[in-house]
């Protein structure tokens, strides 16, 4: 197999200087993840320089190394390394046959993106390539380009942002031939403003497509319109996906017996029905988007439809694990990695559709990046709460104070001021048939209730 990239082509995408020959099968700038094999590409950062982690990187097995000093190994030696890296992910761009979809969104978009991998994966096995994780900002998704394999055929970017025009940089290097914008919601409002102002920076997307591109737009949000004028200056095509006179739309999505959703898609050129074991609306939309965009490069709806159906869950969004307790079991809704109040709604109508629930117990914490608006939001959940039949609270936090008083009597509220301090409250609550939805913002580390819960009452099952 042809290595991902040589010394020389790396040296000729940096403009840096080429010190000892070597070949490299993958790329990372951080010595933990260094595998044989691998380029690491020495990073500065804000606590440690990344060149004091070269002997770690090489004693795991590294090829070669981005450096802005020499050093005793083979190396590329550079003037500025992070600058190499952007270099490095757009040379990648620039050889590679792949069709490319960027992803962005203030809700859904990682979800998304796993979704329609493992869609277009079940068509082209092997073939596909993805951006890891998160890795959706100025380091991320260079680092995801530069590590595409030269044989891919498709590969799925996402991109984030908390400023405008971040999106507008990160899309002009990853070039998109699509471009998909999962939801608008007041995430990142802080810096933004207004919700409007969030809805142009997601359509900053637009400005990078590729001649020909295709623009795929949420039916669903009062700002369709803006979207949509934003795409024509930029796109061939639109399609939009969600509800009413969208292009790709449900005919029918009724619950199914597994708890997801039984759905009929009426796309463009075609009918498929499919099922989902994601719970929640939001997840239709999802799927829906996905739709969209395997119809748009041409990809096997069948196939998208079954992959959809055995697409699992993910970790920190909607991964449901199984615990036993008192000779019962209840259910564990991790939804730790991100919270925005969309997405709080979201996952609040999909735990008051836990009909099985003998009880429902929501964890939140605070959603962050929300600006003088953020009091005014948090009160807002009392509804959805009110809606789910929640029956026990914990809360996380100062910022949940608000929520508290809005909420009055309407359910038993447990306070608490951090992580550990709720995953006690859990242990104490918790009963056989509980159904137990975890969720706030990724800073509040609430995914250490998940891990506590699963290690200290013993998890039997993972779906």
């Amino acid at each position: 197999m042809t290595a991902l990239w040589t010394s020389n082509e790396i040296a000729r995408a940096t403009g840096g200087t080429e010190h000892g020959r070597f070949e490299a099968d993958g790329v990372t700038f951080d010595s933990r993840e260094v595998t044989a094999g691998d380029l690491f590409i020495a990073m500065p950062g804000t606590v440690h320089d990344g060149h004091q982690f070269i002997a770690k990187a090489i004693a795991a097995g590294a090829a070669g190394l981005v450096v802005s000093e020499p050093v005793d190994h083979p190396h590329v030696l550079v003037d500025d390394t992070a600058r190499a890296l952007e270099a490095l992910g757009r040379a990648a761009r620039e050889r590679t046959q792949a069709t490319v979809i960027g992803v962005t969104g203030s809700v859904g978009k990682t979800s998304t993106k796993e979704a329609l991998f493992a869609a277009l994966e079940r068509w082209r096995p092997g073939r596909v390539h993805r951006s890891v994780k998160s890795y959706n900002n100025h380091t991320g998704v260079p680092l995801s380009l530069a590590r595409m394999p030269r044989e891919a055929e498709f590969a799925v970017l996402e991109t984030g942002m908390s400023n405008k025009g971040e999106i507008a940089a990160l899309t002009r290097m990853v070039r998109p031939n699509v471009a998909l914008v999962t939801a608008i919601a007041p995430a990142h409002i802080e810096t933004l403003g207004s919700e409007q102002a969030i809805a142009d920076a997601k359509a900053e997307i637009f400005e990078g497509l590729e001649p020909d591109g295709i623009a795929i737009v949420p039916n669903d949000t009062p700002h369709r319109d803006r979207l949509v004028r934003a795409a024509r200056r930029h796109a061939d095509r639109i399609i939009t996906f969600g509800s009413g006179d969208a292009d790709v739309h449900a005919l029918h999505a009724v619950r199914s017996d597994n708890g997801g959703s039984l759905i009929t898609a009426e796309l463009l050129e075609s009918h498929v029905t499919f099922t989902i074991s994601q719970r929640g609306e939001h997840w239709v939309s999802n799927s829906l988007a996905v739709l969209a965009a395997v119809e748009a490069v041409g990809g096997d709806i069948g196939l998208a439809g079954l992959a959809l159906a055995d697409l699992g869950g993910l970790k920190g969004r909607g991964e449901r694990h199984i615990l036993r307790i008192d000779g019962g079991e209840a259910v564990l809704i991790d939804e730790s990695y991100n919270a925005n109040p969309a997405s709080m709604a979201a996952t609040l109508a999909s735990l008051g559709s836990e009909t099985g629930a003998r009880r429902r117990i929501a964890v939140l914490g605070p959603m962050r990046e929300l600006g003088a608006r953020s009091a005014e939001l948090h009160a807002g959940l009392a509804p959805d709460i009110a809606r789910a039949k929640v029956d026990e609270l914990v809360l996380v936090g100062e910022e949940m104070d608000v929520l508290e008083s809005a909420l009055g009597q309407q359910v038993h509220v447990t306070r608490a001021s951090n992580a550990d301090d709720a995953a006690e409250a859990v242990e104490r609550l918790l009963r056989p048939g509980d159904a137990v939805l975890v969720k706030a913002s990724n800073s509040v580390g609430l995914a250490r209730v998940i891990e506590r819960l699963i290690r200290e009452i013993a998890e039997c099952s993972t779906s």
